[in-house]
């Protein structure tokens, strides 16, 4: 009984065929171990450094704490100065998370510290960054990118546990309906089995990050993540040549996100329970029938 999880590849370089064949193309994730060594980011990048490019620009904040049904879509739980909170995450443990932060609308100089992996793969949409900061703890709820992209995701001062499952086991995983995040009510480091028996034989890839690393995740993977030291990350985005991705992303950022918003306004607690309930009978169901096949 359990979830099978295998460790991910990891490689020091890559060529653009070895990429493209071994991970592009049949969409696997991979780590890359030397690409951020490059970048001037991988020296500059210190909690210090980031706390005088920034300034004391307000930040939301976001904790481990179950959704709230009645709120808007990424509502934060607390506001902090940017400065106080990397203080924070340095001096203690803390669920407290900064994420899809741009700073470079703070701190424009920061585009020169890293390089797009145009070498690997083309699409990047360089000026949109997104950061994610977080304390010794925190931990950030399975899910997949609404927009469907392909995500180079590089780690800063501290290391990162991730749980990384292909976008086919879905179902098996609880997926809320008209979201792209899974059912809040287990643990998927721990998860009872009695109690959600789909996740049950459920497979996966294991990556830890550290300082420099860079892992790659294919379009529509779901991952968790959790810090293992007040560290944080930037993730490259780049879109898939697929135009049946593409249609995904724009389906999912646009129609299912305004019903979603809407149904969340209008029945609130009621929606929210019908679609957990639905999740559940989906995970069941897809475990009945021995889905992904």
């Amino acid at each position: 009984m359990g979830i099978n999880l295998k460790p991910i590849d990891i490689v020091d370089d890559i060529s653009q065929e070895k990429f493209y064949e071994k991970y592009l193309k049949p969409r696997r994730p991979v780590v890359i171990k030397n690409m951020a060594k490059k970048w001037p980011a991988y020296q500059k990048w210190t909690m210090e450094y980031m706390k005088d490019v920034v300034g004391d620009v307000e930040v939301p904040l976001y904790d481990s704490s179950k959704a709230d049904p009645s709120a808007p879509i990424n509502s934060s739980a607390a506001k902090m100065k940017f400065g106080d909170y990397i203080d924070l995450i340095q001096r203690e443990p803390t669920d407290l998370r900064i994420f899809l932060f741009d700073p470079i609308k703070f701190a424009p100089n920061l585009l020169e510290d890293y390089i797009s992996p145009k070498e690997l793969m083309g699409g990047f949409l360089d000026k949109y960054p997104n950061m994610f900061f977080g304390g010794k703890g925190s931990e950030t709820f399975l899910h997949f990118d609404i927009d469907m992209a392909h995500i180079f995701h590089t780690h800063f001062n501290g290391r990162k546990h991730i749980l990384l499952f292909d976008y086919k086991w879905r179902e098996r995983l609880y997926q809320i309906p008209y979201a792209t995040y899974a059912l809040e009510d287990y643990d998927i480091e721990n998860p009872d089995f009695n109690k959600f028996p789909a996740l049950d034989g459920v497979e996966g890839i294991e990556c830890f990050l550290e300082h420099g690393d860079t892992l790659f995740m294919p379009t529509g993977w779901w991952h968790w993540m959790k810090y293992l030291d007040g560290s944080f990350s930037i993730s490259l985005r780049a879109w898939d040549k697929s135009w049946a991705v593409k249609a995904h992303s724009l389906w999912n950022l646009t129609v299912q996100r305004k019903f979603d918003d809407i149904m969340k306004s209008n029945f609130k607690k009621e929606y929210m329970d019908w679609k957990e309930k639905l999740a559940v009978k989906r995970a069941e169901l897809a475990l009945q029938r021995g889905l992904p096949k």
